[in-house]
């Protein structure tokens, strides 16, 4: 049953003007294609279906749309100064050591070295620590798994942000796994030139 925060947020969601409501899903993710599908779809009858377009719309981006979703997220460890979105989903690494923090920072640059992009994960209820050993361990991926592996914390992160824009915080049980494996699958969609 969905609560009546949740109803009130999705109304607003539903009734705000055009542009809008494209701000507004646009800083839930970079992409415009998303923000544009997810923009085309409304009205939402509840929050389970704003969910569901939106690991339909993360699933199906394309290798371009997927980069401009990326560009729109700050390194572990350095949240955007001034955006307490970014900051809350990196708490986990706000109390970790200066060891750990500069141990990060090296991590982040080997792994934008090797793939081109941001090192994006699920944040949020994550240790430091928890952080680190995943940068360690997705970075030995090829690029086609670690795109994907990207799709799918991409689309985690959409849903808690979703979540708390219309006053539905998604419990991260809920968030784990937003995109079915076969949903997932790349169909090496580029962008035309």
């Amino acid at each position: 049953m969905e609560s009546s925060t949740a109803s009130g947020g999705l109304d607003r969601l539903n009734t705000l003007e055009e542009s809008a409501a494209f701000a507004v899903l646009h800083e839930v993710c970079a992409s415009r294609t998303w923000a544009e599908r997810l923009l085309a779809a409304r009205p939402y009858a509840t929050a389970e279906d704003l969910y569901a377009e939106s690991d339909a719309a993360t699933a199906g981006l394309a290798t371009a749309d997927l980069t401009e979703a990326m560009a729109g997220h700050p390194p572990i460890g350095r949240p955007k100064p001034g955006d307490p979105a970014s900051s809350r989903e990196q708490r986990g690494m706000a109390g970790a050591s200066a060891e750990l923090k500069e141990e990060m920072l090296g991590l982040n640059l080997a792994y934008q070295e090797k793939f081109g992009h941001v090192f994006l994960i699920c944040a949020t209820g994550r240790t430091g620590e928890q952080m680190r050993d995943a940068v360690k361990e997705r970075i030995g991926n090829p690029a086609g798994r670690e795109r994907e592996i990207v799709r799918v914390e991409l689309g985690k992160i959409n849903r808690i942000r979703l979540g708390r824009l219309v006053g539905d915080p998604v419990p991260e049980e809920r968030a784990a796994d937003p995109v079915p494996e076969e949903r997932a699958a790349d169909p090496v969609q580029e962008e035309e030139a």
